[in-house]
C-alpha cells in the first residue's frame, strides 16, 4: 500500500513539475527538504503525534518551510498532512528523487554477495548491467551477505536476479521432495 501512497502522490507532484517546466529545480529541493525530515526529530514527532490536529500541523508545516522552498512543494507537503498521509512521506520524497535519477539515466542497484567483492567484479556487474540496461550510470549498494553460500542477488528496482547458491539449492531440494520412490 505504501508504494502505491507514493506513487500516487509522487507521480502528481512530478506531473506538476512537468507542467510547469519546474523539473530542474525538483530534484534539489525535494533532496533538501527530505535531509530537513531525517535531520529534525522534533519536527517529525509533531507532525506524527495523535493529539495535534491536521490544521496545526499544516501550521508547524509553514512555519518550519515558509519562503524556504517553492510554493509547490509547500502545498505539495500540506496536502499530504491534509490527506494524513504524513507517515509515507519519506518514501514519497524518495520515489521522486528515485524518478528523477530514472530521468537522468541512473539507475539504483543493490547487490548481495556472499563474501566482499573485489573492485574488478564490482566494475564487471555495473558494466554487465550497463548492457542489459538503458541505464547510463548505477548507484551501487553492495552487501555482503554469508547465507547465500556463493553467487549474487541483484536488485534493480521490482527486478531481482538471483543466482545464489542458497536458491539454487533450495530449488533442488524443492525438486527432490517431489519426487517420490
Amino acid at each position: 500500500m505504501a508504494k502505491l501512497v507514493s506513487k500516487t502522490y509522487g507521480d502528481a507532484y512530478l506531473s506538476l513539475a512537468e507542467e510547469r517546466n519546474t523539473l530542474d529545480a525538483v530534484k534539489e529541493e525535494v533532496l533538501a527538504v527530505r535531509q530537513v525530515f531525517l535531520e529534525s526529530g522534533e519536527l517529525n514527532q509533531m507532525l506524527s503525534h495523535p493529539k495535534i490536529v491536521k490544521e496545526e500541523k499544516m501550521r508547524i508545516l509553514e512555519t518550519a518551510f515558509k519562503g524556504r522552498i517553492s510554493e509547490d512543494m509547500m502545498g505539495f507537503l500540506l496536502v499530504i498532512v491534509k490527506k494524513d498521509r504524513y507517515r509515507d512521506i519519506m518514501s514519497i520524497l524518495d520515489y521522486i528523487i528515485g524518478q528523477m535519477k530514472k530521468k537522468e539515466g541512473i539507475g539504483s542497484l543493490k547487490v548481495a554477495s556472499a563474501f566482499k567483492l573485489s573492485e574488478g567484479q564490482k566494475a564487471d556487474i555495473v558494466h554487465r548491467m550497463k548492457e542489459l540496461t538503458d541505464y547510463q550510470e548505477f548507484e551501487v549498494d553492495y552487501e555482503v551477505d554469508e547465507s547465500l553460500i556463493g553467487g549474487l542477488v541483484l536488485r534493480l528496482e521490482d527486478r531481482v536476479i538471483d543466482s545464489s547458491i542458497r536458491t539454487k539449492l533450495q530449488t533442488m531440494g524443492r525438486s527432490l521432495s517431489k519426487i517420490q520412490l
